[in-house]
């Protein structure tokens, strides 16, 4: 244990702002995944992220065609704006399906289901950023780290993005906390109360940023598992849904030190190790919460 340790406090110096980053993401995103988990749309995340990556490679493929070396199309900054427009895109389509009302509403209109247009805006994103980079291989390989998962390479830029995304989304949820909790749990009588659609909106435009701007620093699986993984550990644990914005982040701090100190330690992907550790995490609370009923 001492030695993972060690080799942990070795690597600080050098990977000092990628660790910090990938700490402030799982403190963002977990918070942000509360919102998601209590309203039974988890897939609503998995969507948005593709979305994001669908938005990268569209970015990548104007860059390489269109753009001449140095221009803005061929910088990172591009990549991470295209990327979180299309994810605050996608999670106001989905926000505004799951406002209207599905086919199978009561008195529906005919509209398809929140569930379908959120499954085709994941395989639209899934499949139509791997076609636009498919004949060029670096472009390719790009898609592919965003697939998988890396921290490496953040920036002291990143980490103060992310803190003050972190503490944007911390004030607002100390601020808004009842009606966000009403809003997750009971959407009809928030909008009888008068600040269902207008707060909705907002919550899905914040869900798509964040993700969009944590997708190209930490890559799908992390972001994806740090949005959902810490606050359905939190459901299963917590009898009421505020307390999930205390236990959620908590978690996925938590789970998130222990999962870059051990992933270095033993040579792992420090932030696929991570959701691993959650994904373990959550089974434990699963059986914890079998065993508790009668």
């Amino acid at each position: 244990m001492s030695s993972v340790l060690q080799s942990f406090l070795d690597s600080w110096p050098l990977f000092r702002e990628t660790y910090l980053a990938a700490w402030l993401i799982a403190l963002l995103l977990s918070m942000a995944g509360v919102f998601v988990v209590a309203r039974d749309q988890i897939f609503v995340g998995a969507a948005i992220a593709q979305a994001s990556t669908l938005g990268i490679a569209l970015a990548l493929c104007v860059g390489a065609a269109f753009a001449a070396e140095g221009s803005f199309w061929r910088t990172e900054l591009s990549h991470t704006l295209v990327g979180g427009a299309f994810a605050i895109g996608a999670a106001l389509v989905v926000a505004r399906v799951g406002a209207s009302g599905g086919a199978g509403a009561p008195g529906g209109t005919g509209r398809e289901s929140h569930e379908a247009v959120t499954g085709f805006i994941f395989l639209l994103g899934a499949s139509a950023s791997v076609l636009l980079l498919a004949r060029s291989p670096h472009g390719l390989e790009e898609v592919q780290n965003l697939v998988s998962s890396s921290v490496i390479g953040a920036t002291m830029a990143d980490v103060v993005l992310f803190a003050g995304l972190a503490a944007v989304t911390l004030l607002f949820v100390l601020a808004r906390r009842r009606p966000l909790v009403l809003l997750a749990m009971d959407p009809l009588m928030a909008r009888a109360a008068g600040f269902g659609r207008g707060l909705n909106v907002l919550c899905s435009a914040w869900l798509g940023l964040v993700m969009g701007m944590t997708i190209h620093a930490a890559g799908v699986i992390y972001a994806f598992g740090c949005l959902v993984l810490p606050a359905l550990i939190a459901k299963n644990v917590c009898r009421e849904t505020l307390s999930m914005f205390v236990v959620a982040p908590v978690v996925a701090v938590g789970a998130a030190l222990a999962g870059f100190v051990a992933g270095n330690g033993l040579d792992f992907n420090e932030a696929q190790f991570t959701v691993a550790l959650l994904c373990v995490l959550l089974a434990l609370a699963w059986g914890a919460r079998a065993l508790r009923r009668p």
